[in-house]
């Protein structure tokens, strides 16, 4: 059986079971989380959002497993083409993108009523040309015009485009490139300006959107940061419920479809779905969810260590990071350790375009780990381990 298993789904098994239970997790708390979106949407039709979830895992799945028999160099060559492509995407979401809550994040493709958030395209893109640059540049990173003014440029351009709808995620991948840079070898000191360049750039933006009109998403994040950092119960309701739900829970869960939170919290299936696997699988399954992540991160750092190429290295170590940081930012949510943020549980949350894209960087990361040629023995002088001249 393994043999047959390991003969199709190739590169890491670890990751490969680590993607079938976070889909079990996530089949079963959809499921129960969108009984109320049911009644509301669909006349009470509870199995139509399953199979509609149930799709988009399959099509993630099969991404994932197409994905992962493609090498991954030629992603090195796609991806200036991938930050070309989102820069215009990224621009015209904000001009006729489709909004939600005060935020244009989705745009429709022409004639089939699809629609996709071109932020998440633009963070795999970015993620990916940064590794690619990085790589090229390793012999003299020294100089800032070889690898760290190009990635400043990109970094600067997309993370900016996609700020006014969506802060959270401009910053995340802000801090994503920078982790990159600093593993990349950047000068530290160039890496605190660039800090410095983003701090001055969102104080700005922020002081201009409030002066101009006092509305619309800025208004949103302060009165989140206002409210979290306040303690105010009124003003922090999806938190309060999100705690509730973890409360009700307990240890062991009030058992699969028992959540009474999802009938309160906004979301439930999406942002705050991690509450609902607390509050029906308690804090075993909560722990069960956290450690899935965190064995997903070792597993890319046993693939780093085989890797005798740096962009292979620097590729799966930023699209696993990703994933994992964005992870960890949905569950502080919950259990109210970070502000409202509005990030989807990566692979469990509902929603078609996340799961997409998130596929396709576990594709990469298994496409990685099937590729890379295996370190000698630990007794081996590591001086005597041969490292090839090309980075990919």
């Amino acid at each position: 059986m393994k043999e047959k298993f390991v003969k199709y789904f190739k590169g890491d098994t670890a990751i490969w079971l680590i993607i079938f239970l976070l889909a079990i997790f996530s089949m079963l708390t959809v499921y129960s989380a969108t009984g109320t979106l049911a009644y509301k949407k669909m006349g009470g039709n509870t199995s139509y959002f399953l199979f509609r979830h149930l799709t988009f895992l399959a099509l993630g799945i099969g991404i994932t497993f197409v994905v992962h028999n493609i090498s991954y160099k030629v992603f090195y060559s796609l991806s200036q083409l991938l930050v070309y492509a989102s820069v215009p995407l990224l621009a015209w979401t904000m001009v006729r993108g489709v909004s939600l809550n005060e935020a244009a994040r989705w745009i429709t493709l022409p004639g089939t009523g699809l629609s996709f958030q071109t932020s998440d395209m633009a963070k795999f893109a970015l993620i990916i040309y940064v590794a690619r640059i990085l790589s090229k540049n390793q012999e003299n990173i020294e100089d800032p015009n070889a690898a760290f003014k190009p990635i400043l440029m990109w970094v600067l351009i997309i993370c900016g485009l996609i700020l006014p709808a969506n802060f959270s995620t401009a910053a995340m991948l802000f801090a994503i490139c920078l982790v990159l840079m600093f593993i990349g070898r950047i000068r530290i000191k160039h890496l605190l300006g660039v800090v410095g360049v983003g701090v001055v750039g969102v104080v700005l933006f922020v002081s201009l959107a409030l002066n101009m009109s006092g509305k619309g998403r800025v208004s949103t994040w302060k009165a989140r940061i206002e409210n979290f950092t306040s303690g105010d119960s009124e003003g922090n309701y999806q938190s309060n419920q999100s705690k509730i739900a973890i409360v009700n829970g307990g240890l062991f869960g009030r058992g699969p479809g028992n959540s009474i939170q999802r009938n309160f919290l906004p979301h439930p299936y999406s942002d705050f779905i991690y509450a609902i696997i607390v509050e029906e699988y308690g804090l075993i399954g909560g722990f069960i969810v956290l450690l899935l992540y965190l064995f997903l991160m070792w597993r890319v750092g046993a693939i780093v260590r085989k890797s005798q190429r740096t962009f292979p290295a620097f590729l799966v170590i930023g699209l696993a990071f990703s994933l994992v940081f964005q992870a960890l930012i949905n569950m502080g949510v919950a259990v109210n350790v970070f502000p409202v943020t509005g990030q989807t549980l990566p692979f469990v949350s509902m929603g078609g375009t996340s799961i997409m894209f998130t596929s396709g960087a576990l594709g990469i990361i298994l496409s990685v780990s099937r590729t890379v040629q295996p370190l000698k023995e630990e007794t081996e002088d590591e001086s005597e381990i041969e490292i090839p001249e090309d980075n990919y």
